[in-house]
């Protein structure tokens, strides 16, 4: 995989207030996220894994609900696998 220039990417605000830059491996999807506070994001589930790094690791099993919501404004990594082909 060529390296990511990731400020070179397009930001897509998703959701109210959670603006991000994706891309992909050929296994997974990446997803650079700022966020604002009080800014979240609805129960749902998917059936990919995902890994989110905001100050510490949270693994979000594949296949179970759930929610966010931002306390402070920041920033997330969020990686999912399988790739998710709806973030193109």
């Amino acid at each position: 995989m060529p390296l990511v220039d990731i400020s070179s990417l397009r930001v897509i605000e998703r959701l109210p207030g959670w603006k991000g830059r994706y891309f992909h491996s050929p296994s997974l999807t990446f997803a650079h996220y700022d966020f604002e506070r009080g800014a979240s994001v609805h129960e749902h589930f998917h059936p990919q894994e995902e890994v989110y790094e905001v100050i510490e690791v949270a693994i979000v099993p594949a296949g179970v609900r759930h929610s966010i919501k931002a306390l402070t404004d920041g920033r997330a990594i969020i990686v999912d696998y399988p790739l998710r082909r709806d973030f193109d």
